[in-house]
């Protein structure tokens, strides 16, 4: 899985992923984006637009992420969801504690925001 990376506007870094988010490629996305955390970065916006399938090892290593940076005041958002992807998100209910947002400035305005916890 390729991976671009950019800081945000607003500091956080955005995550660009390419491909499909499998069983295969989900345990290197996770170390990848845990060796980010550990270094620092604990607000991060993935952007979903180049994924073209998300299964569930991808949802499990989305959702360590979450934990990991949570458990270091930092937060997750997702967005710009197409396709197979948004159905996976809807289907599994992950909007419910992570936000997902249609823009990358929109995704870290949720991360920013003045009186919410971090996602």
């Amino acid at each position: 899985m390729e991976m671009a990376f950019e800081r945000g506007a607003r500091g956080s870094v955005v995550v660009k992923p390419r491909g499909r988010l499998d069983a295969l490629e989900a345990p290197v996305f996770e170390s990848t984006l845990a060796q980010r955390v550990d270094d620092g970065d604990v607000r991060l916006v993935v952007d979903f637009s180049l994924v073209d399938y998300i299964s569930s090892a991808g949802l499990r290593s989305l959702l360590s992420l979450v934990r990991m940076t949570r458990a270091r005041d930092g937060g997750v958002a997702v967005c710009s969801l197409t396709g197979v992807v948004r159905e996976v998100f809807e289907i599994s209910g992950f909007q419910s504690f992570l936000p997902v947002a249609e823009t990358v400035a929109d995704a870290e305005k949720t991360l920013f925001s003045a009186g919410n916890s971090p996602a």
